[in-house]
């Protein structure tokens, strides 16, 4: 996949089609993302990590310009990559070398 997604529009629609499942979703993710013993923008990047260990494409789309937009910079995103890398292996370096370079180059970050 090499296409920019749009999550947020994609989530919208899935939200038209399962309300109460998205719904509840969204509430999980509002709660886990504030501010707390971590920091919004450090949780953004645990999940940029993980996104990258579990080879989710769509998430990356999501996540990486969340982390952006809560002050990530290129360099934090990469070292968040580094660390799926150790835990992930070759895997992690596919897709941190080719989704998520390409997603912080769209945002010319």
């Amino acid at each position: 996949m090499t296409e920019i997604i749009d999550m947020d529009e994609k989530v919208k629609i899935m939200a038209g089609q399962i309300p109460g499942v998205m719904n509840a979703l969204a509430g999980l993710h509002s709660e886990v993302i504030k501010d707390g013993a971590l920091s919004a923008r450090t949780k953004e990047l645990m999940m940029v990590a993980i996104a990258v260990s579990l080879r989710c494409e769509y998430c990356l789309w999501k996540h990486v310009p969340e982390a952006v937009k809560l002050g990530a910079t290129r360099k934090e995103i990469l070292e968040a990559v580094s660390t799926a890398i150790v835990m992930a292996g070759g895997p992690a370096v596919a897709y941190g070398s080719v989704v998520v370079l390409k997603i912080l180059d769209e945002l010319n970050v």
